[in-house]
Protein backbone atom coordinates (compact mmCIF):
# COMPACT_ATOMS: atom_id res chain seq x y z
CA UNK A 1 0.00 0.00 0.00
CA UNK A 2 1.72 3.56 -1.14
CA UNK A 3 0.91 6.44 0.95
CA UNK A 4 1.68 9.53 -1.43
CA UNK A 5 -0.12 12.59 -2.61
CA UNK A 6 2.04 12.48 -5.70
CA UNK A 7 2.68 9.40 -6.34
CA UNK A 8 1.03 7.46 -9.68
CA UNK A 9 0.85 3.28 -10.73
CA UNK A 10 3.71 4.74 -13.18
CA UNK A 11 5.91 6.33 -10.17
CA UNK A 12 5.39 4.32 -7.36
CA UNK A 13 8.76 2.56 -7.80
CA UNK A 14 9.06 1.49 -3.71
CA UNK A 15 5.56 0.03 -4.37
CA UNK A 16 7.50 -1.93 -6.86
CA UNK A 17 10.53 -3.00 -4.70
CA UNK A 18 7.76 -4.08 -2.20
CA UNK A 19 5.82 -6.08 -4.82
CA UNK A 20 8.92 -7.91 -6.62
CA UNK A 21 10.96 -8.99 -3.64
CA UNK A 22 7.47 -10.36 -2.18
CA UNK A 23 6.82 -12.22 -5.15
CA UNK A 24 10.49 -13.36 -5.58
CA UNK A 25 10.53 -14.80 -2.65
CA UNK A 26 7.81 -17.03 -3.18
CA UNK A 27 4.58 -14.33 -1.55
CA UNK A 28 1.46 -13.88 -2.91
CA UNK A 29 0.49 -10.42 -3.38
CA UNK A 30 -3.59 -10.09 -2.84
CA UNK A 31 -3.48 -6.21 -3.33
CA UNK A 32 -1.88 -3.14 -4.03
CA UNK A 33 -2.92 0.17 -3.74
CA UNK A 34 -2.22 3.86 -3.30
CA UNK A 35 -3.71 5.68 -0.58
CA UNK A 36 -4.06 9.39 -0.62
CA UNK A 37 -1.82 10.59 2.76
CA UNK A 38 -5.27 11.08 5.31
CA UNK A 39 -5.05 9.66 7.94
CA UNK A 40 -9.34 8.11 7.41
CA UNK A 41 -8.30 6.65 4.11
CA UNK A 42 -4.62 5.32 5.36
CA UNK A 43 -6.98 3.88 8.26
CA UNK A 44 -9.78 2.73 6.24
CA UNK A 45 -7.51 1.35 3.70
CA UNK A 46 -6.40 -1.11 5.95
CA UNK A 47 -9.09 -2.10 7.74
CA UNK A 48 -10.68 -3.33 4.70
CA UNK A 49 -7.66 -5.37 4.04
CA UNK A 50 -7.55 -7.29 7.95
CA UNK A 51 -8.91 -10.22 6.98
CA UNK A 52 -7.85 -11.17 3.59
CA UNK A 53 -3.82 -10.24 4.50
CA UNK A 54 -1.40 -11.50 6.60
CA UNK A 55 0.92 -8.81 6.27
CA UNK A 56 0.34 -4.88 5.43
CA UNK A 57 2.92 -3.19 4.28
CA UNK A 58 2.81 0.03 3.57
CA UNK A 59 5.30 2.90 1.66
CA UNK A 60 5.31 6.73 2.33
CA UNK A 61 4.07 9.27 4.80
CA UNK A 62 6.64 8.29 7.47
CA UNK A 63 8.93 11.42 7.97
CA UNK A 64 7.95 14.70 9.57
CA UNK A 65 6.78 16.51 6.90
CA UNK A 66 3.57 18.47 7.77
CA UNK A 67 1.43 15.74 5.28
CA UNK A 68 3.34 12.60 7.12
CA UNK A 69 0.07 11.15 8.43
CA UNK A 70 1.17 7.54 8.32
CA UNK A 71 2.73 7.17 11.30
CA UNK A 72 0.19 8.63 13.35
CA UNK A 73 -2.68 6.84 11.39
CA UNK A 74 -1.36 3.44 12.00
CA UNK A 75 -0.40 3.61 15.40
CA UNK A 76 -3.39 4.12 16.37
CA UNK A 77 -4.70 1.21 15.37
CA UNK A 78 -1.74 -0.96 16.67
CA UNK A 79 -2.85 -3.40 19.06
CA UNK A 80 0.83 -4.51 19.72
CA UNK A 81 3.73 -2.80 18.39
CA UNK A 82 7.28 -4.42 16.80
CA UNK A 83 9.68 -1.55 18.51
CA UNK A 84 13.06 -3.14 17.32
CA UNK A 85 11.51 -2.79 13.58
CA UNK A 86 12.05 0.92 14.14
CA UNK A 87 14.71 0.71 15.78
CA UNK A 88 16.65 -1.90 13.42
CA UNK A 89 15.59 -0.05 10.96
CA UNK A 90 17.02 3.54 11.71
CA UNK A 91 19.88 1.99 12.94
CA UNK A 92 20.85 -0.04 9.83
CA UNK A 93 19.77 3.30 8.24
CA UNK A 94 22.04 5.38 10.14
CA UNK A 95 24.55 2.91 8.84
CA UNK A 96 24.28 4.71 4.95
CA UNK A 97 22.66 7.69 5.78
CA UNK A 98 23.95 9.02 8.43
CA UNK A 99 22.26 11.33 11.36
CA UNK A 100 19.05 12.19 8.81
CA UNK A 101 17.70 8.49 9.69
CA UNK A 102 16.57 10.23 13.51
CA UNK A 103 14.05 11.29 10.93
CA UNK A 104 12.09 8.31 9.85
CA UNK A 105 9.00 7.30 11.96
CA UNK A 106 8.91 3.73 9.77
CA UNK A 107 6.83 1.16 12.25
CA UNK A 108 5.38 -1.84 12.72
CA UNK A 109 3.06 -4.09 15.15
CA UNK A 110 0.13 -6.15 14.94
CA UNK A 111 -3.95 -5.57 14.66
CA UNK A 112 -5.62 -8.73 15.06
CA UNK A 113 -3.76 -11.36 13.46
CA UNK A 114 -2.03 -9.39 10.89
CA UNK A 115 0.94 -7.50 11.03
CA UNK A 116 1.85 -4.24 9.81
CA UNK A 117 5.03 -2.66 8.71
CA UNK A 118 5.21 1.12 7.65
CA UNK A 119 8.02 1.94 5.61
CA UNK A 120 9.69 5.63 4.41
CA UNK A 121 8.72 5.94 0.72
CA UNK A 122 11.97 6.16 -0.85
CA UNK A 123 12.72 3.58 -2.38
CA UNK A 124 16.09 2.36 -1.07
CA UNK A 125 14.88 2.46 2.28
CA UNK A 126 11.90 0.58 1.66
CA UNK A 127 15.12 -2.31 -0.41
CA UNK A 128 17.02 -1.85 3.09
CA UNK A 129 13.92 -2.76 4.92
CA UNK A 130 12.77 -5.53 2.71
CA UNK A 131 15.96 -7.33 2.34
CA UNK A 132 17.25 -6.71 6.42
CA UNK A 133 13.98 -6.70 8.01
CA UNK A 134 11.20 -7.81 6.84
CA UNK A 135 11.74 -11.01 4.30
CA UNK A 136 14.17 -12.99 6.81
CA UNK A 137 11.03 -12.73 9.30
CA UNK A 138 8.35 -12.94 7.65
CA UNK A 139 7.17 -16.24 7.71
CA UNK A 140 8.21 -16.34 11.95
CA UNK A 141 5.67 -12.95 12.15
CA UNK A 142 3.48 -14.61 10.58
CA UNK A 143 3.53 -17.95 12.27
CA UNK A 144 3.47 -16.29 15.65
CA UNK A 145 0.64 -14.32 15.03
CA UNK A 146 -1.66 -17.50 14.14
CA UNK A 147 -0.36 -19.42 17.21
Amino acid sequence: MTISDTRTQETDTSGDVIAGLLAANGHEIRLRALVKDEPAAVQDAIRSNLVAAQVIITTGGTGITSRDSTYEAISQMLDKRIDGFGELFRSLSFQEIGAAAMLSRACAGTIGRTAVFALPGSEHAVRLAMTRLILPEIGHVVRELNR
